[in-house]
């Protein structure tokens, strides 16, 4: 005779028995319904959980130490394959959001290192992570020579002939997914942006080109779709979001970046001297 087994209810009532366990386990179940984080055309459904739970760490629903349930646990209960589960557990992973112990499961990670960027110093995102020992890399998202757009011809002050180089990075430390930077700068301070592989201030400098001073604008945002995708997080999450305008010692504009960081890593302070 063959039984059937309905996982959830049979866990909900196993952990009964153990209350504390029982609480966060019941709670994180309900939450991890499907209706609750998965979304027709948003992506993957390995990636669209992996979001979801990566929200709920970021919100502090799930806290440093909590265990997460074991992958047929949370396929059971989310309706999804064990390999779904597997690769979103993955992409946590990735984020430095959870560890995996070996027989023992996987944990939710304690607040990594935050980085403080100041706002008054002309410093690249290489060379703040170089300073701290933190192996920096970036994927090229977009790299080329392009007909402005109406904002970049007036940041820059392009004539209508000429174009503007782009490149658009997605910024990691250590493998986990910091920021992403959108660069935009006149083809005569950037005639071949494909040839940038690391530092773009390092190359600049080489050039003799780099900006000498910088206005920066920074807001608080909700990281899009996309964004959030990329920078491993749940979409929505408060992000920061810098634009700067750099400039040589002639006063000339020659770099326009638009940026966005993520909230739960960095932290940007400015100092404040009395005249």
């Amino acid at each position: 005779m063959t039984y059937w087994v309905n996982w959830y209810e049979f866990l909900k009532l196993v952990l009964l028995f153990v209350p504390e366990r029982s609480r966060q386990l019941t709670d994180l179940m309900t939450e991890l319904d499907t209706d609750r984080w998965y979304k027709n055309g948003r992506g993957p459904r390995y990636q669209q959980l992996s979001r979801y739970i990566a929200g709920l760490i970021n919100s502090g629903d799930l806290t440093t130490d909590d265990q997460l349930p074991s992958e047929r646990e949370l396929a059971d209960v989310s309706g999804v394959s064990r390999v779904t589960v597997r690769k979103a557990i993955g992409e946590l992973a990735l984020a430095g959001l959870i560890e995996q112990k070996q027989g023992a499961g996987s944990f939710v990670r304690g607040p990594g290192e935050r980085f403080e960027q100041s706002l008054s110093s002309l410093v690249s995102f290489t060379e703040n992570l170089q300073a701290r020992g933190i192996k920096s890399s970036s994927e090229t998202l977009l790299k080329g020579l392009f007909r402005p757009t109406p904002t970049e011809t007036t940041v820059l002050g392009l004539s209508r002939v000429q174009q503007v180089a782009r490149v658009h990075r997605l910024r990691s430390g250590d493998g986990v997914p910091m920021a992403l930077e959108h660069s935009s700068l006149p083809d005569d301070i950037l005639p071949r942006p494909e040839k940038l592989e690391v530092s773009l201030y390092d190359l600049l400098r080489k050039r003799d080109s780099a900006p000498t001073r910088a206005i920066q604008r920074v807001s608080a945002v909700n990281a899009t779709g996309p964004v959030a995708e990329l920078l491993k997080m749940a979409e929505g999450t408060a992000v920061l979001q810098i634009e700067r305008t750099g400039y040589l010692a002639s006063g000339r504009p020659i770099e326009f970046t638009s940026g966005v960081y993520r909230s739960d890593i960095y932290d940007f302070v400015s100092e404040l001297r009395l005249d």
